[in-house]
């Protein structure tokens, strides 16, 4: 039998439950996720430890990528008793509007050790560029 020596955590877990924060999917749970630029992309990582990459969904429409997810139980035989369950079970999602200057067609997403990490390129027509002036034409000339 396992010990409980921190109350708090226990009276977070009991308001967790009766506030329904486990995620459904009508509600879902929001799930942590950092976001930087690397280089020549944006990088978004996700929290999703236990979670089946079968249950990772990820859709881009237009400029809004969606990330959902849904963490389930661990089957468990009859006669196994449930001590204690602080780890969160349901649906999490996270919607995110991307900027026109990113490349939604090239997506890449990999998932590693219960982080999914997505790659979206910069596009080139907005990676910076030097314009040309043209001698006597008073006409200035991108070039890319």
């Amino acid at each position: 039998m396992l010990m409980r020596t921190d109350p708090f955590r226990e009276m977070d877990r009991i308001v967790q439950q009766l506030s329904g924060t486990s995620g459904t999917w009508s509600k879902p749970s929001v799930m942590p996720m950092d976001a930087y630029r690397e280089g020549d992309a944006y990088v978004i990582a996700f929290d999703l430890p236990g979670v089946s990459t079968e249950a990772i969904d990820i859709d881009v429409e237009r400029n809004m990528l969606t990330v959902k997810a849904e963490r389930r139980p661990v089957a468990k035989a009859d006669s196994v008793k449930m001590e204690l369950s602080e780890r969160p079970l349901g649906v999490f999602s996270r919607q995110i509007m991307l900027a026109d200057t990113l490349d939604t067609e090239r997506i890449e997403a990999d998932y590693d050790a219960g982080v999914l990490t997505l790659r979206i390129p910069i596009a080139e027509r907005a990676k910076p560029r030097k314009v040309s002036i043209g001698a006597g034409s008073g006409r200035k000339q991108i070039s890319g």
